[in-house]
């Protein structure tokens, strides 16, 4: 777009621009069809909808700062530097646009393809959705030479639109405060908004996004600084693959970047082989996640499959393969983040982030292997590595297939072939059961007197499991403790297009619940599942079956009043209420450095009893950064993990 363009389309962008399709009636009844949940992520999804829209003036060219800020209270800024929201007199609705904008669902520039050739937003329900889920929000725009202000509670408009002040400059800042009495979780975090701003700024090269937090304290009272972060990329995808595989050993100098454009879509890909043996896809449709995939992520895959085995041929370099490449082999070690722009996406699966154009496909895989075989051509040397990794995929696969058969023998068979170690339950419906993984057979062996058999199955877990992050798929499916897992749990694994795809119909459990010491060895122990799981279980983590079980760490007593205490702040609190000068005098504290060391009794009463429990259930709000911390904490790089180690170290049940 050329600057004349620019000028004359800011200039044309007014009040008759934004366009009415609905009313706004049911957003408060019923927030979680328009945001997902009342929970962290719906909370969280309202500053991405404010975000949005100053991204949408992003790609548009009209705005390259957004600052975003959490207020001491828990309230939210988000300023932009762009055209400002439109002001004027709106002739349908006979009240300002801005008005319109944040008090009518399905209102804005957007929907005007005139104004926005793209946007970003799932559900496209915008700022009025954040307007209707807030106690309090106001509205500042800075266009046309003036400062115009707005200010609502619970959606509805304290007062119209009114000039207060001049200004030399153009942008909005909306400020708004959830309203407490829709949200089960109110307090934002800064580490998800850190994680959606890098990735934002890696999808939108050129931006600069701020992150700031004013708070000094946390949501347990306890004293924190205030921080901040800046984020900005130049090269965009390229910088976003250097970050996801900064521990990862590279098999290319650079990451090979693909862009292009046909029927209206441009496409860029960034895309690394490495050492390592995981496939790491991320994917997005106008800076939406779709961790779900869709037609472009198909496309990609197809793209690459096709051009790699094609240079192979041509090269001579699989003639003395005895056995067929497939798909897999050619992902093994790759990370790639493919990033599509599509104006009318169409987007389904069970949380609508599947993207369903059909002709993306095509688009995508064409580009793919126009660039890709040009690179491959030009880079010899890296072509040559890259087709070895693929022949080293093969040749382990060949060799993990046994491996694979026989643990998808044990998972079809009867319940006379499960783990012997495992102490089932009686029911036999999954939505009722849960099963705890549990390190150790003297844990084990206090899980299993202290549960309900009716519905809890414990399975011990002897030593660690298996790294996956460093170790071939054959190691994995030889291992005995996540054969074990497998056996136990019922399902079944690996198609023809994808090894490690899951079979959820025979899933004995709605439940997979983590139950580790509180201390270094539990937490390590801990990862390493929670690494299994994620690699190769993904989906489990995606219906919300995973979780990780809280024992207590200290057990106080006074006389006959005992007391358990799950952190260090809890501990001082009871102990300053049970003693008379605040210290520990009189007191008999016992620290629990192990499950052993509580018998069955106290397990259940703590850890076990659905009553009184404390389960976190384990979720991936950001696919790129799980996959980051992921390769961080569980590669070959000791730096990164112990700096990771240190910043986070306050905030963990560890000992010293």
């Amino acid at each position: 777009m050329t600057e004349e363009e620019k000028i004359q389309q800011a200039a044309d962008y007014g009040a008759n621009n934004i366009q009415v399709l609905e009313g706004l009636e049911a957003v408060r009844k019923r927030p979680a069809m328009y945001i997902g949940d009342v929970n962290v992520r719906g909370l969280h999804h309202l500053v991405y909808e404010v975000v949005d829209n100053s991204i949408d003036e992003a790609m548009a060219g009209f705005c390259s700062k957004i600052d975003i800020v959490i207020h001491k209270d828990n309230s939210i800024s988000v300023t932009d530097n762009g055209r400002g929201i439109p002001t004027g007199m709106h002739e349908k609705e006979h009240r300002s646009a801005l008005e319109v904008v944040l008090t009518v669902l399905h209102a804005g520039g957007k929907f005007d393809k005139g104004s926005y050739k793209v946007s970003g937003g799932l559900h496209g329900v915008g700022v009025s959705c954040v307007n209707a889920l807030s106690k309090h929000l106001t509205a500042e725009v800075h266009r046309e030479g003036k400062v115009f202000v707005q200010e609502y509670a619970y959606g509805k408009p304290l007062y119209p639109v009114k000039v207060v002040g001049d200004s030399d400059k153009t942008g909005t800042k909306i400020t708004f405060l959830p309203d407490d009495g829709i949200f089960i979780v109110s307090v934002y975090s800064y580490d998800i908004l850190s994680a959606r701003m890098r990735e934002l700024a890696y999808l939108n090269k050129g931006i600069t996004i701020s992150l700031s937090d004013e708070r000094d304290t946390d949501a347990e009272g306890n004293h924190v600084e205030p921080k901040s972060e800046v984020f900005h990329s130049e090269n965009g995808l390229t910088d976003f693959i250097n970050y996801l595989d900064e521990n990862r050993e590279k098999l290319t100098p650079e990451p090979i970047a693909i862009s292009g454009e046909r029927g209206n879509v441009p496409v860029e890909i960034a895309l690394e082989y490495s050492t390592t043996f995981s496939e790491n896809l991320h994917s997005y449709v106008n800076n939406i996640n779709t961790h779900e995939g869709g037609t472009h992520l198909a496309g990609f895959r197809r793209g690459l499959t096709r051009t790699l085995k094609a240079y192979a041929d041509k090269e001579g370099m699989f003639s003395k393969l005895k056995f067929e490449i497939n798909g897999d082999d050619f992902r093994e070690g790759l990370t790639a983040v493919i990033s599509v722009k599509v104006p009318e996406p169409q987007f389904e699966g069970q949380t609508k982030t599947k993207l369903g154009n059909n002709e993306v496909m095509g688009i995508v895989d064409q580009i793919v292997a126009e660039h890709l075989n040009n690179y491959l051509e030009e880079h010899p040397k890296e072509a040559k590595m890259i087709v070895d990794k693929v022949v080293l995929a093969a040749t382990a696969r060949h060799a993990a297939r046994k491996a694979r058969e026989a643990v998808q023998r044990k998972g079809v068979l009867s319940s006379a072939s499960l783990p012997g170690k495992l102490a089932d339950c009686s029911d036999r419906h999954p939505e009722n059961t849960e099963l705890y993984l549990v390190e150790g057979d003297s844990a084990g062996g206090s899980a299993k007197q202290g549960r309900d058999r009716t519905f809890q199955a414990i399975l011990p877990l002897r030593g660690k499991i298996l790294n996956v992050e460093k170790a071939m798929q054959h190691r994995a499916f030889e291992s005995e403790a996540i054969r074990n897992i497998y056996t136990a749990l019922g399902v079944t694994i690996g198609t023809e297009e994808d090894s490690k795809a899951l079979n959820l119909e025979k899933l004995r459990y709605h439940k997979v619940i983590i139950m580790t010491d509180a201390d270094v060895d539990g937490s390590h122990i801990s990862t390493l599942i929670l690494t299994f799981f994620y690699r190769y279980m993904p989906e489990l983590i995606e219906k919300g079956y995973v979780y990780i079980a809280t024992p207590p760490l200290y057990l106080i007593k006074k006389g006959s009043v005992a007391r358990y205490c799950w952190t260090d702040e809890e501990r001082a609190q009871i102990v300053k209420e049970l003693s008379n000068d605040g210290t520990d005098k009189g007191l008999h504290i016992q620290r629990y450095k192990g499950l052993g060391e509580m018998n069955p009794e106290q397990l259940w009463s703590t850890t076990m009893d659905p009553k009184n429990r404390t389960l976190r259930q384990i979720s991936i709000e950001n696919g790129a950064e799980a996959d980051y911390i992921f390769s961080m904490l569980m590669g070959d790089d000791v730096g990164p993990r112990r700096q990771f180690i240190e910043e986070n170290a306050t905030y963990a049940n560890v000992d010293a």
